[in-house]
């Protein structure tokens, strides 16, 4: 379809009437789902964070995204224009159009060479491509199962009881499971993983039980310690360590089949700890674990797997650690007693027509994982950026960057209000600390606000400053009012405009050891919009950053993640054009 538009026009106004046409044409002709695609960023920009504006090219917006509401699926993304050239041609041999054309089959004579030329650079970037992203790409094989799952039950007779859980634990943002992939060069035995995975479970028998709505508050969950057992399943793949690895930098939708999936109607109904073995040809072997978070944190479950690998490595051992089950320590007042405002589940943005839902925004988006790699050195040079001051840590150094390159890249209203929500252990933190050996969850959200603007404006130390404070606001005090907070709202963390970190770096995750050896790639099963400071196999100092942004600002996140001179938007722009990376 062409339709002819006045030239006397500005470009954003032609840009947004030509929007507004082809939803009109995809209504035309019956369609439920589309993605609208330009290369004029400021009319793609306007669409996704449209606001109140008596300008014509708003007015025509406002009717784009009225006609978007018509469909089942719309949304709006952004190409850069050396991958929109077919539209340029096409407009530039349309002049022989009165008005208005539409051609279902056969093309006018005079757009031929332009599709076929189009078609032919498809097809051979499409030949050259391949061969450079077969692992990245290409889904692994599936698993072989020889036997059904079995339930690997406690060796010993455990506590037959209902568990308490904390209102750290019994967050509704926490009902889920922590899912983490490991490979191994060399495989342990199945049968020393099961027996001493069964001898684990007595002393940590509440992973043993399950899920269910506590019957004093139908609101809260509750452990029930009936010791069912554990999901264990063993497969083997067609596959080797090398094969894997080579394309293991970012996670692949494939890789959710290394992880039985468990049939259950509700979240209740799956067992608190899943673990598949996959055997490869190579004699590797890769581990999954899918652990509940309404039992333990990340500090929780390495402290599991670690007693588990442990027994497994040290047949007659004891454990190096007694686990700590009860999370009384962590009830609430009675009557509960908030004494502090908590930016982190309340949304301090005004709520009204034209307020930007960040996350959203970036779920309507086709999302691509990007991964990172921050040596020692790396994170030593963000330090030093943190002018005036050079104190801080390596996460708070990280974290502000991280923040900063997001919220620059997705280039949201500058005056709108943006969190950083980044998880804190606060065991050593209340008075009395709590016991070593506690494996529930022991972490609070810290929240760090400001203004888009505000963030990409200042050099790094604005954002660092405030991740440090949001730090030292959780004191002992601060986070009894969270647990009472908790108990009268049973509410979800603030989204609307956040960037969410959890680190995995610093927990030991990645020296989990049965007895052959260390993993060579330890990571999550999947990559979210949440953000993970990952372990680096080998190099206690770095980490790696995984996080999915919409696919059309990936580039610009990365360049802006690995550049530490803080270009200009319009100079990075222009640098991406060229085909210049720094990563």
């Amino acid at each position: 379809m062409s339709k002819i538009i006045s030239q006397t026009l500005i470009a954003a106004l032609i840009e947004a009437i030509a929007a507004r046409e082809c939803l009109k044409f995809a209504l035309d002709l019956g369609m439920h789902k589309v993605i609208l695609k330009g290369d004029f960023v400021n009319t793609i920009r306007a669409l996704t964070f449209l606001k109140e504006n008596s300008s014509f090219e708003m007015l025509v917006l406002d009717d784009v995204k009225t006609l978007s509401s018509s469909f089942n699926y719309c949304s709006f993304s952004h190409v850069r224009r050396g991958r929109n050239s077919i539209a340029h041609c096409l407009s530039k041999k349309n002049t022989f159009i009165v008005d208005f054309i539409v051609w279902m089959d056969d093309a006018p004579p005079i757009w031929v060479d332009v599709l076929l030329k189009d078609v032919s650079t498809f097809r051979c970037l499409c030949f050259e491509l391949q061969p450079k992203t077969m692992f990245e790409s290409s889904a692994i094989p599936d698993c072989f199962y020889p036997n059904q799952p079995i339930l690997i039950c406690p060796k010993s007779q455990t506590p037959k009881h209902f568990l308490y859980l904390s209102n750290l634990d019994d967050q509704k943002f926490l009902r889920f499971s922590i899912k983490y992939l490991y490979v191994y060069k060399k495989s342990v035995s199945v049968e020393s993983l099961k027996s001493s995975l069964s001898r684990v479970l007595v002393d940590y028998y509440p992973l043993a039980g399950r899920l269910r709505i506590s019957a004093e508050n139908e609101e809260k969950l509750e452990i029930d310690c009936n010791g069912e057992g554990a999901v264990f399943a063993e497969a083997f793949m067609d596959f080797t360590v090398d094969e894997f690895l080579e394309g293991s930098r970012k996670p692949n939708g494939s890789w959710k089949k290394l992880l039985y999936r468990v049939d259950a109607h509700s979240f209740l109904g799956i067992p608190p700890l899943i673990i598949q073995v996959t055997n490869l040809r190579c004699g590797g072997m890769i581990l999954c674990t899918a652990i509940n978070h309404c039992l333990c944190d990340g500090i929780g479950t390495s402290q599991f797997l670690q007693a588990w690998a442990h027994l497994a490595s040290k047949t007659n051992a004891d454990l190096p650690v007694s686990p700590v089950h009860s999370r009384h320590v962590l009830k609430p007042g009675n009557p509960p007693n908030v004494t502090y405002s908590h930016p982190e589940f309340t949304n301090t943005t005004p709520q009204d027509n034209t307020c930007l839902d960040l996350t959203q925004f970036l779920q309507s988006q086709p999302l691509v994982p990007t991964s990172l790699t921050f040596t020692p050195s790396h994170i030593l040079h963000l330090k030093k950026l943190c002018v005036p001051s050079l104190k801080c840590t390596s996460f708070e150094a990280l974290a502000s960057h991280t923040w900063r390159c997001w919220i620059k890249a997705l280039n949201p209203p500058p005056s709108l209000k943006i969190k950083l929500l980044f998880s804190v252990n606060v065991r050593m933190r209340l008075k009395p600390e709590l016991p070593l050996g506690y494996y529930g969850n022991g972490f609070v959200l810290g929240c760090a606000e400001t203004t888009a603007n505000e963030l990409v404006s200042a050099n790094l130390h604005h954002g660092m400053k405030l991740v440090q404070q949001a730090k030292s606001s959780l004191t002992h005090d601060y986070i009894r009012s969270m647990m009472d907070f908790l108990e009268e709202h049973r509410v979800k963390p603030d989204l609307s405009a956040s960037l969410v970190i959890s680190q995995w770096s610093k927990l030991g995750l990645e020296d989990l050891d049965f007895g052959e050896g260390k993993p060579l790639h330890m990571g999550p099963l999947a990559s979210e919009i949440y953000c993970l400071f990952l372990p680096v196999t080998g190099d206690s100092g770095a980490a790696r950053v995984l996080v999915s942004v919409p696919e059309s600002v990936v580039d610009k996140f990365e360049y802006y993640m690995m550049d530490y001179s803080y270009r200009e938007d319009n100079e990075v722009d222009h640098m991406l054009e060229k085909g210049e990376r720094t990563v």
